[in-house]
């Protein structure tokens, strides 16, 4: 008859193995994101999210962000290490052509930037912000980029100030008189019933979540299917309303393919290799929308 005690010790040490072999599988991953808040501020607003992917998925996630956009060009350029990373388009399909990383995920809505001003300046639209103060986060912001799409006569600009500490700094300028229009994008211009769209600009694919080629496959798609889930309960409305989005849907790098061209009005940017005996091609003509009064 087997001894009990030696059952026992058997069993006690097959759960230990068990547990040895899951935390071996388990590794920790870091989720860069863009600066559109102060770092402080921004471990707050993807607190909920790093906590409903480590429950997810079984790994460990921590937020990776620099202080600024300087920073974080300055870095992406350099090609310091991430594993995953959430930003607008510009940035995801740089990444994706240069930096091997694979676009898993992005938010359903499209990316669309909305220029606000107070009911006063709002009859003059966007050109008559000319020699007037705007706010935007720093270059390459998205904002900032798509602010020279649609100013692109050198003699003919408003005063942008780009020192915003968040997506929302800009707005709370205009209400402090210190700034005369804000561009922020669509899903926060949507919060501020009390002030007018100047302009929308073009569509651009939504924010995605992209993976480096390094992460393993597991783990990639089980957070692919964490964040195509992450709708669904409604325990969860914090997580997902802090990213300004319903939902996530699949996606791919060709949905983003073309969208580095806005780099290249930012300092440093060099084209990729394949380009460099392309002539480049005339400036497209911004697409924007006029203001209409809400």
């Amino acid at each position: 008859m087997e001894n009990p005690k030696i059952k026992h010790a058997g069993f006690l040490t097959g759960l230990l193995l068990m547990f040895a072999s899951m935390q071996a599988g388990a590794a920790t991953y870091s989720l860069t994101v863009e600066p559109n808040y102060p770092p402080a501020q921004a471990e707050e607003v993807y607190k909920p999210l790093l906590s409903y992917l480590s429950k997810a998925t079984g790994q460990t996630f921590v937020l990776k962000i620099a202080p600024n956009y300087h920073v974080h060009w300055r870095d992406m350029r350099s090609k310091a290490k991430v594993d995953f990373t959430f930003e607008e388009a510009h940035f995801t399909d740089y990444r994706a052509k240069r930096q091997r990383m694979i676009p898993l995920v992005r938010v359903v809505e499209p990316t669309k930037y909305t220029l606000l001003v107070s009911d006063e300046m709002a009859a003059g639209g966007a050109q008559g912000l000319i020699g007037h103060r705007i706010t935007s986060m720093s270059s390459p912001s998205l904002g900032y980029l798509l602010l020279g799409e649609i100013y692109r006569n050198p003699i003919a600009q408003p005063e942008i100030k780009s020192f915003a500490a968040n997506l929302k700094d800009g707005v709370e300028m205009i209400f402090a008189g210190e700034s005369d229009g804000a561009m922020v994008p669509s899903y926060i211009a949507d919060q501020y019933s009390n002030l007018q769209p100047a302009m929308t600009t073009r569509e651009l694919p939504g924010r995605a979540l992209s993976a480096h080629e390094s992460v393993p496959v597991a783990v990639r798609n089980a957070v692919k299917t964490a964040m195509l889930k992450l709708h669904l309960d409604n325990n969860l409305y914090d997580v997902i309303s802090e990213l300004g989005t319903a939902k996530f849907v699949p996606t791919n790098a060709a949905t983003y393919d073309g969208s580095e061209s806005i780099l290249s009005a930012a300092y440093g940017y060099a084209p990729p290799s394949y380009m460099k005996n392309v002539p480049a091609p005339a400036p497209a003509t911004p697409v924007a929308t006029p203001a209409k009064k809400r």
